[in-house]
């Protein structure tokens, strides 16, 4: 399951391997346990949790795959810097944003998809076909549809930018689709379009003019077009972050 469906869900572990992964990681990223602490060895962590030692010392192995852990002999496992951590694994970005927002994050996380994003829609507007193109006509459909919730919303603008994604046929652009995901999981916590009609009917329209570009061939203004769409979609996010941490009037 995604970033996004997990943060809509929020569904807990269903094995004692994630649980135990998501544990640690959520302490890790939170700062609970901070960088260079020496975790607890292996005889108290598989107390904590009721599992063998085997099941744990696989989780371990799945949290120093993510950045998270480096396990050193003679010295322990050794929690490492936020610098080492893989940002684009989907559990750490949920843990990311599940431990608080700032201003930094959503400009980092901006910053990246205008990176990759822009580029990848111009790629789609020289390589798309009209099933392409029909079937993103479909999803901005959905996308101006009134009714939508949070989280409805969110689960179809993802779609949408995954799909120019796929449609790009590069498979590196398909690769940071955890990255979107995490902007869609901030939307949905922070601020969302669904709150007001006309912001639904909005997204809709400058959704379109990625795909009317798209159609037309015209590389740079799909170029543009994405980039419009992420920088307002950025700019509300900040707004509501700034209302979030200024608490009550």
């Amino acid at each position: 399951m995604g970033l996004l469906a997990n943060t809509i869900t929020d569904r807990a572990p269903r094995t004692s391997h994630a649980h135990v992964v998501a544990a640690i990681g959520r302490e890790i990223v939170r700062g609970d346990l901070p960088p260079g602490t020496i975790l607890p060895g292996d005889k108290e962590l598989s107390a904590r949790f009721g599992v063998s030692r085997t099941v744990l010392r696989e989780a371990m192995k799945t949290l120093a795959a993510k950045g998270l852990i480096q396990p050193k002999a003679r010295v322990g496992t050794r929690v490492l810097d936020p610098v080492r951590w893989n940002l684009l694994d989907a559990e750490v970005l949920r843990w990311r944003v599940e431990a608080g927002l700032d201003d930094d994050f959503v400009f980092d996380l901006a910053t990246m998809r205008l990176a990759f994003e822009p580029a990848a829609a111009a790629l789609a507007a020289q390589r798309a076909t009209p099933a392409d193109i029909a079937r993103l006509r479909e999803i901005v459909g959905r996308l101006g549809d009134p009714r939508h919730d949070r989280a409805s919303i969110a689960q179809v603008d993802l779609e949408f930018h995954l799909a120019v994604a796929d449609i790009s046929r590069n498979p590196f652009m398909r690769a940071i689709g955890s990255l979107i995901e995490a902007a869609m999981a901030i939307t949905l916590k922070l601020s969302s379009p669904a709150n007001d009609p006309a912001l639904i009917a909005e997204v809709a329209v400058n959704h379109a003019r990625i795909v009317d570009a798209m159609e037309a061939g015209d590389e740079d203004a799909t170029r543009e077009a994405m980039r419009a769409v992420i920088d307002l979609g950025a700019e509300r996010t900040r707004r509501a972050l700034d209302r979030w941490t200024a608490g009550p009037a």
